[in-house]
């Protein structure tokens, strides 16, 4: 717990936090957790990462950071769930946009801002696309604990995202190149200089996100839903979403694991032609690493680069891939990818059930969709699908799809392939004219 590993130092390999399990004190069933409600009070048990804390007991009690993170909700969506095509009361969506950066990333910058604190760190720094280092940058401001340092690739931020690190304070670096460049920039500055790395290679990360599943449960009065839907970017979510079914699972827990289906953006679908296409797997942690470094090998030589109008996924290197494999053999999951058109499709109708939501969360809804005219989801199994991101964190992208701008829809997302906004609510225009306005308000309100 002393040291700052974020990589095995004999084979490079990624890093897992293991509890011993049989000397920590658990509850006895997962309603236990309910008591800490009657403690809202006590900022840990207000916490939606804390008051999970025996699972995920790494560090002690009074060295946990919080600033709020976890006041999410899981909202039952039949005007979605009518889209997707799913039967009333069969859909709900985990709306992670709540958090106090507005995105999911707090739950796992909670857990390793604790392990930073605990090893004395600084500094603390990432790579990012725009919620981990809105998110790193929220921490550091909050708690004055350390100085953040943020690196990003060159346009591949949302302004929504960017002006969150820049309000906080953070040290902005742009790189010449995209997210896998400046991911592997991060990591070699990080080594050279000794600062603590929150990226999802880190492994109390994904601890703390394994929290999201836990209020899922929670807000299902400890029901196990019979899919879990989310988005594909670094893979570090549906890597953690397996760790904790796994955990709940040996633990006794629960006695069913859900399925798990991760959506990646056509643009951006290395888990997807690895899983589905050339049939990698997990095989009990014997990975064919031959076959990966292969398609690695072939995507530098054709110069492919991830390209998604859902920024937040938009990821060619997942760094959590072997993760992820095995988090699809615990939960027998599938991938799928989606196009930018039913991704923006899906959250235009996300936005309209009342959840606003940014374009890389609606993956998670586009996919379910997709799932359910496949037959692989049927029409009354229990979905939840996964919004990860406030509709704020990228306005840009609402507006265009929204616009009667034919310029700004085509610049933003004409180029990316999108070539409708099939449930565009435009503004209309009107003369300053009381008669004209309330004649607009008749025809069209």
């Amino acid at each position: 717990m002393d040291e700052t590993h974020i990589a095995c130092p004999k084979c490079g390999g990624l890093l897992e936090v293991a509890y011993d399990w049989d000397r920590l004190p658990l509850p006895t069933a997962l309603r236990d957790f309910e008591e800490h409600w009657c403690r809202r009070a006590d900022p840990h048990s207000f916490s939606g990462v804390w008051r999970f804390h025996a699972l995920l007991p790494f560090a002690p009690r009074e060295m946990c950071v919080t600033i709020g993170e976890g006041q999410t909700l899981l909202q039952r969506s039949d005007p979605v769930a009518e889209y997707v095509g799913l039967r009333p009361g069969s859909l709900f969506l985990q709306y992670e946009g709540l958090n106090p950066s507005g995105s999911f990333k707090d739950n796992g910058m909670a857990a390793a801002f604790t392990h930073a604190r605990l090893v004395g760190a600084t500094r603390a720094a990432c790579a990012s696309t725009g919620n981990t280092s809105a998110s790193l940058a929220l921490y550091c401001s909050v708690t004055r604990l350390m100085r953040a340092i943020i690196f990003i690739g060159s346009g591949k931020i949302a302004y929504g995202k960017l002006a969150q690190a820049l309000d906080y304070g953070a040290l902005t670096v742009q790189i010449a190149g995209d997210f896998d460049d400046a991911m592997k920039r991060v990591q070699e500055v990080s080594r050279s200089l000794g600062i603590y790395l929150v990226n999802s290679v880190n492994p109390f990360r994904l601890e703390g996100q394994k929290t999201i599943m836990l209020r899922v449960l929670e807000a299902l009065r400890w029901e196990v839903p019979d899919w879990i839907v989310v988005p594909g970017g670094n893979l570090g979510n549906s890597s953690a979403f397996g760790k904790a079914f796994r955990e709940l699972r040996d633990l006794g827990l629960i006695k069913k694991v859900p399925r798990l289906a991760v959506i990646n953006a056509v643009g951006a679908n290395t888990l997807y032609r690895l899983y589905e296409c050339e049939g990698l797997r997990w095989n009990g942690g014997r990975v064919d690493g031959e076959k990966l470094s292969q398609f690695y090998g072939e995507m530098d030589r054709e110069g492919r680069r991830a390209s998604t109008i859902a920024s937040a996924i938009e990821i060619n290197r997942p760094v959590n891939l072997w993760k992820c494999l095995q988090a699809l053999e615990v939960c027998q999951g599938v991938v799928r990818e989606v196009t930018d058109q039913e991704i923006l499709d899906a959250k235009a109708q996300v936005g309209a059930g009342g959840l606003g939501c940014e374009p890389a969360s609606a993956a998670s809804v586009a996919g379910a969709k997709r799932l359910v005219s496949e037959g692989v989801i049927t029409k009354d199994e229990l979905v939840v699908c996964i919004l990860t991101g406030h509709q704020l964190k990228d306005p840009t992208a609402t507006v265009a799809y929204h616009t009667t701008d034919q310029q700004m829809f085509n610049e933003v997302l004409g180029k990316r392939g999108v070539r409708r906004a099939t449930f565009a609510n435009r503004a209309v225009t009107v003369a300053n004219d009381l008669n004209e306005i309330i004649k607009a308000i008749h025809l069209y309100g």
